[in-house]
């Protein structure tokens, strides 16, 4: 066989085979995830990480909220800021709070969501103790039986802040102490990272 009949198979047969191999080995790198393969992921990464948290703090509901968009106002168009429970674990016998809290406008819930927002955290070890700060959650706390209850503010790295962890116990009031305060503000931080990765893909 002659050498230009065998450059004239490379370049007439083999070339377009490697040209089409390497397209899709590119176009597989390029490829964007699968919207409800990453859901389902980072939604079994953040139970799991809540069940931890259930059991660890030995608290009776744990529960996620995040931030979005929830329709727009009239007649200016401008987006809504709302917020909804969107993970939440719950021992046996304890009530689930998930459906009420569905596109919750933020500014119902100005005062407590303030104070997250500044002091990354809130601690109400008794509702009923009038010396306490409850930042307005004090009815919400009777409506769901909840006795003492922590919240956390789920920030990106740059500071974003983009949901809330929150902890309820409705069997026991209790206080947590300082090491628990800061081991939950990593949880959070944890979260956070988890949910910004997935919010980036």
């Amino acid at each position: 066989m002659s050498a230009s009949i065998i450059v004239a198979f490379i370049t007439g047969v083999i070339g377009p085979l490697l040209l089409l191999f390497i397209k899709n080995k590119l176009d597989k790198k390029t490829e964007k995830p699968d919207m409800v393969l990453e859901t389902l992921k980072v939604s079994e990464l953040i139970m799991t990480k809540l069940e931890h948290i259930k059991d660890e703090f030995k608290c009776d509901r744990v529960w996620i909220t995040q931030f979005h968009n929830g329709g727009n106002f009239y007649p200016t168009g401008k987006s809504m800021a709302k917020f909804s429970i969107m993970y939440e674990t719950v021992s046996a016998g304890i009530t689930s709070v998930q459906s009420n809290f569905n596109n919750i406008p933020v500014n119902l819930f100005s005062r407590s969501i303030n104070q997250l927002l500044e002091n990354d955290a809130i601690e109400i070890p008794d509702f009923k103790d009038e010396t306490v700060a409850t930042y307005g959650l004090k009815y919400i706390a009777e409506d769901t039986g909840c006795k003492s209850g922590y919240l956390f503010a789920i920030k990106t790295i740059d500071g974003k802040f983009i949901g809330t962890l929150g902890l309820d116990y409705t069997k026991r009031k209790t206080k947590l102490d300082m090491e628990s305060i800061n081991h939950l503000q990593q949880h959070s931080a944890s979260i956070g990272g988890v949910l910004m990765t997935h919010l980036n893909q």
